[in-house]
């Protein structure tokens, strides 16, 4: 783990906002995850428009989520443990080839299988497979970061992960739109295999290992229990997990993007790849604005005005049937996230403990990650139940509802400022 300086030191002697990017490791990370996500978002726009050219059913594309997300949020607890006991960039590798064998999977599958309603099941069930590997994957590769990182430039490198993440996410359903339309759905996945090779190697090529923890060995309950009383008895924490989690519960939309573009927009792959890929474009300019420009003060309530925003978004987006008004509001609504991305993945670093990053990231798995898959689900059924357009305005009135009970319940999270995380101590570790 590189020695971390003090509190001012590194901040004063290199206040760039390309800081970060001079440790070797930290651009190798950045590259293996673009790779990777690039890779995951080819891997959703095939999934995603062969399901529902299959099926025609807009609740089977929740269930694509719900296949991916229950997997996740099983292992979660424990996969923050072992983050926290086993040298993380092994465990993120491992997670790599399990993604790389169910890219390989889908290709065989979508090649070979002429059974359709077969095929379907197939897909299911190599999604959720895949789910195991991601409920690992996300907490290794959130702790790396601490194990690479100097705490002083924590802020860089969170505003650098998301603008390579929302990046990849932009690029991902353009790349898989036009693959799939030009190659089929064989190609697009052994496409997506190969970026995974090559997010391995990245991985593989880092220097940095994960310094474990010379307490005491505790039992894995005990070590769970430690890292749900973290979360739970920090209100900063806590608030801005349950404020994201329940703002993409109720106010995503992007599962229901292929019934959009077919049924309102009567186009195909190439425009649903637009279309997923607008939030990650106005994301990305976002990110790349506060790499140089940083939320240092009112911090909190930043964060909430943006989700405030996404959800405006979001209703707009249902009720408008012009396909650039729906590119741009998407975009706009992605860099209102990004704008919340940045935030909570700053404070997450900054408040917990380098030997707890594991155990917190996966309780935020738990609540954020998982919590998209689980609001694809909840798209689908509430799409089959009042429609679609209904569906997506309710969605985006229920987020506002969220941010202002929020705003209420977390007082702390509201009067943030995220320049006073640098210099105040993190909480002990109550369990020492």
């Amino acid at each position: 783990m590189y020695a971390q300086a003090g509190p001012i030191g590194i901040l004063m002697s290199d206040p760039s906002p390309y800081a970060v990017l001079k440790l070797a490791d930290f651009r190798l990370l950045l590259i293996g995850r673009l790779l990777g996500t690039v890779a995951v978002q080819i891997q959703a726009i095939a999934v995603g428009w062969q399901i529902y050219s299959i099926t025609k059913n807009p609740l089977a594309l929740g269930f694509i989520g719900l296949a991916e997300a229950l997997p996740a949020i099983g292992v979660a607890l424990y996969a923050g443990h072992v983050a926290d006991v086993v040298d993380r960039r092994r465990i993120a590798m491992s997670c790599l080839v399990a993604l790389c064998l169910s890219m390989l999977l889908l290709s065989l599958s979508s090649h070979y299988v002429a059974d359709q309603n077969q095929l379907v099941m197939l897909i299911f069930t190599v999604v959720a497979l895949s789910g195991f590997a991601r409920g690992f994957y996300g907490p290794a590769v959130f702790g790396m970061v601490s194990d690479i990182v100097p705490r002083e430039l924590l802020g860089n490198a969170s505003a650098w992960n998301s603008t390579t993440w929302q990046a990849s996410a932009m690029a991902g359903p353009m790349l898989g739109g036009w693959i799939y339309v030009w190659l089929a759905a064989p190609a697009t996945y052994l496409f997506s295999f190969t970026l995974l090779l090559g997010s391995v190697l990245c991985f593989a090529l880092i220097k940095a290992r994960t310094v474990l923890s010379s307490k005491k060995v505790v039992s894995i309950v005990a070590n769970i229990k430690e890292g749900l009383s973290f979360v739970f008895s920090n209100q900063i924490i806590l608030g801005a997990m349950a404020l994201d989690l329940f703002a993409v519960l109720f106010g995503g939309a992007v599962a229901l993007l292929p019934v959009f573009t077919d049924k309102i927009f009567h186009t195909g792959p190439e425009a649903l790849g637009m279309l997923r890929a607008a939030p990650s474009l106005g994301a990305v300019l976002t990110a790349a604005i506060l790499t140089h420009r940083p939320i240092a003060r009112h911090s909190g309530v930043v964060l909430m005005l943006a989700v405030a925003g996404f959800g405006l978004c979001m209703i707009a987006f249902g009720l408008s049937t012009n396909f650039y008004l729906s590119l741009c509001l998407l975009a706009l609504s992605g860099a209102l996230d990004g704008v919340s991305i940045w935030v909570r993945s700053t404070i997450f670093q900054l408040v917990t403990p380098n030997e707890m990053k594991g155990r917190v990231s996966a309780v935020n798995n738990i609540f954020i990650g998982s919590s998209n898959e689980i609001g694809e689900f909840e798209s689908g059924v509430t799409a089959k139940l009042m429609g679609l357009v209904p569906s997506v305005v309710f969605g985006g009135c229920m987020t506002l509802l969220v941010v202002l009970f929020t705003a209420f319940r977390a007082p702390k999270l509201r009067r943030l400022h995220v320049q006073s995380l640098y210099t105040q101590p993190l909480e002990p570790n109550k369990a020492e």
